[in-house]
């Protein structure tokens, strides 16, 4: 059985919740990139931005949408 496009998104949709409630029940970050920026949501919902400098240096920084 072949799963339309919108059954295909639901599905998707609803792993991403799950995996999204299993890192913060086991305190773990997420990271993905949106906007073209990476990103890192912390357990608590918090949101920062990672950069890279020059010398390669990683910095985060408070994300706002």
């Amino acid at each position: 059985m072949l799963l339309s496009r919108e059954q295909l998104q639901q599905a998707f949709q609803q792993a991403n919740l799950d995996v999204r409630l299993k890192a913060k029940e086991a305190g773990a970050s997420i990271y993905y990139m949106k906007n073209n920026k990476r990103l890192r949501e912390d357990a608590n919902g918090q949101k920062y931005e990672i950069i890279y400098t020059e010398s390669g240096e990683r910095k985060e920084y408070e994300y706002h949408e």
